[in-house]
């Protein structure tokens, strides 16, 4: 039978020095979900990755086998041991793991609680995976619950009121170091997502902010006519540097953009000015090494865990609440879950029921020396339906049982007709599949409201 795995890393586990080495871009997570499904027990895959996370979600045989075959991939891409890096790993298994996954979408696990960005990423990571055939019924199914989960968190509550964001905490963090931001010179590094929420914080504070980007510079641009300021590439970030009051980082470069030596001989020439760097990308794009210089001040993600907590206690009713629809979801997808278990001993049974009249049939073929073909018709159909009515009731009951007992009851049935293990469970037609996400987006629509 499938089961459902998590193996994940967040900022509640793991320090950013090891998430940095186990962060993937959106092609590199399609790309290693299509390596995880090579693994011999594990069936699909979708890997999320975050600046607080990476989890990857697999449908598997054995999850045992398939645990130890994913984690020692995961270890070769970070370069560490994987008794090392399971320390810092959590791994939930089936409604654990998809609870997981929902609070996740939800924004209930984020740095930033009811943060708006992750359920896009969420959506983003599935479709990654799909397109490079890692998913199946099994996860499509999961990820379209999940987004669902997040709409109605969204929808129903005001956990995420006030459009707070890692750039927002960025920018207040920068106000109470430095007070005032009015007249302050901002270099911007990079023109993303994060970028444009930066630059949006900064907007009425009045500081003067410079995007750097050398990749997107047509999106750089629109930002800067936006938000005011302008764009230079990469090559002056040197000169940008020297005039700087604040750098906020957020590329999705896979190596350092500011490095040690370069920028000592930047503060050489600041003639004493203090910079402050806060870097939120992960992997990082300023190297910790340059907090070592005089005169710099350089922040990562994990130094923003003190600003964000002070606003927790703010929106612990609305989580709470979260947490109710999180549980209502999980609830239903139990129930599907345990449909799952039982449609392969359903089949099962129904193949040893279609068996056995098989086999009867076999041994009296010839001794109805007088019968037409008409009544030895009429002798098979009332074999089956004699078959198909006794197995009846023991399918309904079988399609009902409670998640409490439904494992038991299902091996008892198993031992008792000596049915056979390995019955697939039947795969979803795609037709299928969209018809459950459309009616999952119906339901987490607000009445009265059109279909977007």
């Amino acid at each position: 039978m499938s089961q459902l795995l998590a193996l994940g890393i967040s900022h509640k586990t793991a320090p950013v020095a090891l998430r940095e080495r186990l962060a993937f871009s959106e092609a590199d997570a399609g790309e290693f979900a299509r390596a995880a499904i090579a693994a011999p027990e594990v069936r699909e895959a979708v890997v999320i990755s975050t600046c607080n996370r990476t989890e990857v979600y697999l449908v598997v045989g054995d999850p045992v086998r398939a645990e130890a075959d994913v984690l020692g991939q995961l270890a070769r891409r970070a370069g560490i041991r994987p008794t090392e890096l399971a320390e810092a790993m959590y791994s939930p298994r089936n409604c654990d793991a998809a609870r997981q996954l929902y609070r996740v979408t939800a924004g209930l696990d984020s740095m930033i609680l009811g943060e708006a960005e992750i359920q896009g990423q969420v959506r983003r990571a599935h479709e990654a995976a799909a397109r490079t055939e890692a998913t199946g019924p099994f996860t499509n199914r999961l990820f379209a619950a999940a987004l669902t989960t997040g709409k109605r968190v969204r929808s129903e509550t005001s956990l995420g009121a006030g459009g707070m964001s890692l750039p927002s905490v960025a920018v207040d963090l920068a106000r109470s170091v430095l007070g005032e931001l009015g007249g302050r010179h901002v270099v911007i590094l990079g023109a993303g997502e994060m970028s444009e929420l930066t630059a949006s914080a900064l907007a009425d504070r009045g500081a003067g902010t410079v995007f750097v980007a050398n990749r997107h510079a047509d999106r750089a641009l629109g930002l800067a006519q936006r938000f005011g300021g302008r764009v230079v590439g990469l090559e002056s970030l040197p000169g940008e540097l020297a005039r700087a009051d604040i750098v906020l980082s957020s590329t999705s470069s896979p190596h350092p953009i500011v490095e040690r030596a370069e920028l000592e001989l930047v503060m050489r020439e600041r003639a004493g000015r203090s910079l402050l760097l806060i870097d939120i990308a992960v992997p990082r794009d300023i190297d910790p090494a340059c907090a070592e210089l005089e005169g710099v001040s350089l922040y990562d993600i994990d130094d923003l865990q003190a600003v964000v907590s002070r606003n927790l206690s703010t929106r612990a009713g609305e989580a709470a609440r979260a947490e109710q629809i999180v549980e209502e979801e999980i609830h239903r997808f139990a129930r599907w879950l345990g449909q799952l278990d039982t449609l392969p001993t359903v089949s099962a049974l129904r193949e040893h029921g279609n068996a056995l009249v098989e086999q009867v049939l076999a041994e009296n073929d010839g001794r109805w020396e007088s019968a037409s073909p008409r009544d030895l018709a009429r002798v098979e159909a009332i074999a089956r339906a004699v078959m198909s009515r006794l197995l009846h009731e023991p399918t309904i009951r079988l399609r009902s049982l409670s998640e409490a007992r439904g494992h038991a009851s299902l091996e008892l049935v198993r031992e008792l007709f000596g049915l056979r293990e390995g019955a697939a469970v039947p795969a979803q037609p795609e037709a299928e599949l969209a018809q459950v996400h459309d009616l999952q987006e119906r339901r987490s629509r607000p009445a009265g409201s059109a279909p977007r």
